[in-house]
Formats: C-alpha cells, sequence, structure tokens
C-alpha cells in the first residue's frame, strides 16, 4: 500500500473501521500523525511455525536433489512436528463414564469437613468377581474433567475410600494429563485390596487451587534420569541399560539376595536378562534387535510413588546399521513396576507395515547366566502349574514359564496374561524353558508366529506380569495359580453416584495438608497473581508468563517461605536461573517478585524434569497468546 501520512485520530477511525479484518500496521512517527508504511494480516499459528506437510514436501525435494544433510536435518524436525501433534490430538482413550460430579459442599457434613478445600468429587465402584479376598492390585483408570474446573489434575486429585461411613485417603498418582477442546483428561492409578464378592467406594475429588503436589511415602525408589534408571522396591532392584532402557539385571530381595543378570559380550550389545523384541530376516540374513539401540529411538517416562512405567518404541536395529534400516516391523515396549508388588509387567505391540517375512520372531525372551535355579515351571491352559518340562502336546499352548530352587526359595515366572494377535492365525503360546543354555545358563524364549509371511498391518499384542515370589514346593505353585486368575480377572471399576450416608462419620484427620484449605500463612492466590508478573521474553511480544507457560508445577508455603517446583519448556533451554534469578535479560525475576509480596521472607525454586513440560501445561490464556486453538 502507499504512504500516507495520517493523524492520530484517523488511524484510531482506520482500525475500527476494520475490526473485521485484523491488520499488524507497521508505522514511522511523525509530528502529530503517524506515516502507515503498509498493513499485513495478523499473523496466525500456522504463519508462525511449518505444518508436517510442508516439511515433508522439503524433505522429497531435498532427497531428490541429493542434500542428505538437509534431509537429516527435515526428518528430524518431522519428528518434532509429530511430537506436537501428539500432545495435542493423540486420543488418550475413552474416559469411565458417564461421570456424576457432585459438589463437595452437598456431601453430609462430616465428610464435607473432611474435603475441605476441595470443590468437586465423583464416585468409583470397585467390584470383586471371583470371590477371593485380594491383596493390593494398580487400579487404573481415565478420567474426564471440565477444563474451567482444575488448573493441574497432577496437584489436585485426590482419591478416597468410603468405609464405615469415614473417608481415608488412598495414594494415587495422576499421569498422562493432556487438554482436549473443554475437557482435561488424565490417568489416575492407585492401589486397592478386594474383599469377597463385595462392592467398595471411592471418591475421587478435584478442584482446588491452593493443592500441592502430594507426597506419599512408599517403597518404590527410582534413580537415575531418562530410561536408563534403577527401580527398586521391597522385593526387587530391577537395572535398566543406560544405553537403550532394556531389562539388564534384576536382584531379588531373599534372604540371600539372588542377582539375575547375563554375562559375556552378548552379540556385540550389552548383555541383559531381556532379550525380546526381535526377528530374523528373510533367508536367515540377519537378525534385527531392539536390543541393538545404540539409544532409544523414542521413550516416555512416568515417575512415582506407585508406579514407574517406562515406555520405549521405533524399529528394530541391524548388526550393521544403518546399512539395512527396514521399516518393517514397528515394535512398543512399556515396563510398569510398582510400590509394594513383587511382580512388574511388561507389555508390547508388533506391527507390521508392510508384508515380510520372518522365518522367526520372539515377542519373550529371558536369559541368566549361572545355575540360580533348579527346577522349571511352566502353566497349561488349565491355569494349573507344574514343574518339569512342559508336557509335549502343552508346549505350544503355555501360559507361565519360569524357574524355581525350592532350596532358597526363589523363582522369577512370566505368568502370560494377554497374548493375541490382529490379522494373523491363532498365536502359538509357547517359550518351553531350558535349565541349560550354552555357555549361560538358564533360558526361556517365545516364538508366537503361526505363519512365516507376517501381512500388512498385523498386530502382535502382549501383555506379561513377571513374578519373583517365595517359592517352596508346598505353596510355591497355589500363590502362582491365585496371582495370574488374581490378574487375568481384576477388580471392576465402573462410575457411580455419591453415597448419600446418612451415618457418615468424622475422620481424625482431614484430605488437606497445611496450606491447602484456605490456610495458607501467606495467601497462594496473592502468589499466583505475582507470578503472572515474571515472563519469558524469549516471547518477544506474546506477553505470556510463567503461569500461563504452566512453568510452575508446584507452589508451597511452610512459615514466611515460599517453595516453587519448576521445569523449563525443553532441555536446549535448561537454566531455570533466567526465571528464578532474571539472568539473560529477564526484567521481572522469579524471586525478586515473589520478595514483595506481603509476609514472604524467603524464595526457594527447585528445577524438575519429571514430568515433562509439553503444550498442555499451557493455561488458555496461555493458548491464546500462543496461537493454538482451545
Amino acid at each position: 500500500m502507499a504512504k500516507a501520512h495520517l493523524p492520530l485520530a484517523a488511524l484510531a477511525w482506520l482500525v475500527s473501521d476494520n475490526q473485521k479484518r485484523i491488520f499488524r500496521f507497521r508505522l514511522r512517527r511523525g509530528r502529530g500523525s503517524v506515516v502507515l508504511l503498509k498493513a499485513m494480516p495478523e499473523l496466525t499459528y500456522a504463519d508462525r511455525t511449518d505444518s508436517f506437510e510442508e516439511k515433508l514436501r522439503l524433505l522429497e525435494a531435498a532427497w531428490r536433489s541429493k542434500d542428505y544433510r538437509l534431509a537429516r536435518s527435515l526428518a528430524h524436525s518431522l519428528r518434532h512436528s509429530a511430537m506436537q501433534a501428539q500432545a495435542e490430538v493423540e486420543s488418550p482413550g475413552t474416559p469411565l463414564g458417564p461421570a456424576k460430579l457432585e459438589l463437595v459442599e452437598s456431601l453430609p457434613a462430616p465428610w464435607r469437613a473432611w474435603a475441605k478445600g476441595w470443590k468437586y468429587c465423583r464416585a468409583l465402584h470397585l467390584d470383586e468377581t471371583l470371590g477371593l479376598d485380594r491383596p493390593s492390585e494398580p487400579i487404573e483408570v481415565l478420567l474426564s474433567f471440565p477444563a474451567e474446573q482444575a488448573a493441574s489434575l497432577a496437584r489436585e486429585v485426590r482419591v478416597a475410600r468410603v468405609e464405615d461411613g469415614t473417608l481415608k485417603e488412598v495414594p494415587c498418582q495422576v499421569h498422562g494429563e493432556v487438554r482436549r477442546g473443554t475437557e482435561r483428561l488424565a490417568r489416575v492409578l492407585f492401589l486397592a485390596r478386594g474383599v469377597m464378592h463385595q462392592r467398595q467406594t471411592f471418591l475421587v475429588f478435584h478442584g482446588n487451587p491452593d493443592a500441592e503436589l502430594p507426597a506419599y511415602p512408599t517403597d518404590l525408589e527410582t534413580r537415575g534420569e531418562g530410561f536408563a534408571l534403577d527401580v527398586e522396591n521391597d522385593f526387587y532392584k530391577a537395572s535398566l541399560s543406560r544405553q537403550m532402557g532394556q531389562l539388564e539385571r534384576l536382584s531379588l530381595k531373599g534372604g540371600h539376595g539372588l542377582e539375575l543378570f547375563a554375562g559375556g559380550e552378548g552379540h556385540g550389545e550389552p548383555p541383559g536378562i531381556d532379550w525380546a523384541h526381535d526377528y530374523a530376516a528373510s533367508g536367515h540374513f540377519q537378525k534385527f534387535r531392539v536390543t541393538l539401540w545404540e539409544t532409544c529411538p523414542d521413550y516416555e517416562v512416568v515417575r512415582g510413588p506407585l508406579a514407574t512405567i517406562v515406555r520405549r518404541w521405533g524399529f528394530p536395529q541391524s548388526p550393521v546399521h544403518p546399512v539395512f534400516t527396514p521399516a518393517r516391523l514397528h515394535v512398543d515396549v512399556e515396563y510398569r513396576f510398582y510400590a509394594g508388588l513383587p511382580w512388574f509387567h511388561k507389555s508390547g505391540t508388533m506391527r507390521a507395515l508392510k508384508e515380510f517375512e520372518a522365518p522367526a520372531l520372539r515377542d519373550d525372551e529371558w536369559v541368566f547366566t549361572g545355575q540360580p535355579f533348579t527346577d522349571i515351571v511352566w502353566m497349561g491352559p488349565d491355569g494349573k502349574l507344574r514343574t518339569g518340562p512342559p508336557d509335549a502336546e502343552l508346549r505350544e499352548n503355555l501360559w507361565a514359564v519360569g524357574f524355581a530352587n525350592p532350596q532358597t526359595n526363589d523363582s522369577f515366572v512370566a505368568l502370560f496374561l494377554e497374548h493375541r494377535a490382529d490379522g494373523l492365525p491363532e498365536l502359538k503360546h509357547n517359550g518351553s524353558p531350558s535349565l541349560f543354555y550354552r555357555s549361560h545358563g538358564q533360558l526361556w524364549s517365545r516364538y508366537p508366529l503361526p505363519v512365516k509371511q507376517v501381512p500388512a498391518g498385523a498386530v502382535l499384542h502382549q501383555k506379561n506380569a513377571y513374578a519373583a515370589l517365595p517359592f517352596t514346593t508346598a505353596d510355591g505353585p497355589r500363590r502362582l495359580e491365585e496371582l495370574r486368575h488374581r490378574l487375568t480377572n481384576p477388580l471392576l471399576v465402573t462410575a457411580g453416584e455419591v453415597p448419600r450416608n446418612a451415618d457418615a462419620k468424622a475422620a481424625p484427620t482431614r484430605l488437606a495438608r497445611l496450606g491447602e484449605a484456605g490456610d495458607s500463612p501467606i495467601p497462594k492466590a496473592a502468589l499466583w497473581s505475582a507470578l503472572r508478573d515474571c515472563k519469558d521474553e524469549q516471547l518477544y511480544t506474546a506477553d505470556i508468563s510463567v503461569v500461563d507457560l504452566g512453568l510452575v508445577l508446584d507452589l508451597r508455603v511452610r512459615g514466611d517461605t515460599v517453595h516453587l517446583l519448576m521445569t523449563m519448556p525443553h532441555r536446549g533451554r535448561p537454566r531455570l536461573g533466567y526465571f528464578t534469578f532474571g539472568s539473560g535479560g529477564n526484567s521481572v525475576p522469579v524471586q525478586q517478585r515473589l520478595l514483595k509480596v506481603p509476609g514472604v521472607g524467603k524464595v526457594i525454586v527447585e528445577q524438575t524434569w519429571e514430568p515433562g513440560w509439553n503444550s498442555n501445561r499451557l493455561t488458555e490464556d496461555g493458548r491464546r497468546k500462543l496461537g493454538l486453538k482451545t
């Protein structure tokens, strides 16, 4: 557009007259007027990044022109586009419903007083259907919450069991929180016992802006970073490979502390006790293994007081990677280690993206150096545990395999809970254990494929529990049989109605910790408000605060001391001091701003990378300021 000298009043009219067409004006000031140089449409989120489709077009062009360095950069950028789309779009599943939300103020008076500070609750029913008194087992349920009713589900969600008219808090762990439209969804995990043929009622509370991240003491300890972890409870210590996250060692905490390991040089990769998943290429030319990953191609980790979850996925790799890089079989594997339980889960899928020949494929293999066990144990489809070599007619229909040593009371047994396939005939449920495997010791290996030619779209599913139970000849089989029976028939969870209990009783404790029920010595609302003055000035024109970015994970007040737990958006910006102390030119440091709030004498800011940050942590204002759809 041509240059035009406009008085300020005329400029105001121009902006008003074009309210339906948003313009950005580039101006030059003059005496009493401005010079309008040009007008441009307001930039959108799509203008500030590039789409997956655009990057794919650029990648194809780079490949055609043999610019392989550029192609590698674009492939990396495509991965980041997929990560952001996963955060914003991927379905977390179907939440349990329909959810009937109740106001806490409508509860019986003793319960209302116990839950002071929280505004909303809902009921869950757990039914025991087997006729067994059960020890603790993990209960995980996907729940949906109206977005305007909670700022952070990890901080605000609490679970309580209704017991003899009183409410008793149950430790819970919230993970996988996402924002989808007007809803927030998250997985809520807790441990529950089952009483024979009885229904239990639990209340799930949310809606407390003063809530803090709960700290539940359990026997579960997780040390390390990323997937390179040591996970320990009262029954075992599991060590994951620092290279690629595979289970490398397992120490059983029996009387003498048996350590299960695999020694030697492997096949050139670090040896471990868990060797699946892998497959042989056509003609047995080579084997593609996940244990050959130089690092995890992709992974997610959840750390908490009740469960540590490590999920890894990618394509198995060649012994001479990257000479051969077929994208034929995608593998997704997850470990789940729990507090207080002598077993852990491993689940996985193997998905064929194209038709290919696989003369051998394994989805479960464990190797132990030495001879730590004396007996083979196995279970057929009847659910009865036996010792000795599996019966010949049942070797393709096994549902538990492993080893035991009645003299030392040690055992390690894989309980096959789910083993099925889509797009394939019935899988083979094999894996006969061997007490003597070459120079190693003991091994079992499951080869499930019923065919050699794997069709495109076929998916193999598995979920196993690996138990390290004390084992004697007298009661070892019974304990393993009951464990598998319980795990294949878990407690039934349904949405319910909050009981209107006329016999509601007061509890000796309350749900809120100090500072969570409007009793903070320094009002938390004032602290959150002050933090909105602390902006990320690297987003020059967004005017967005650390609160709207969702960088503040927790806020606690103890006396005149304010404790903050914060994260950074990504590891390319690892220095939290930028926000805490104002380094790098940030003009309103967190520490300095909070010290101006009346009553604050000290500010402590801690940094964490767990859980990792993504755009689901943005507030409504934050999403708007970054141009993301709400």
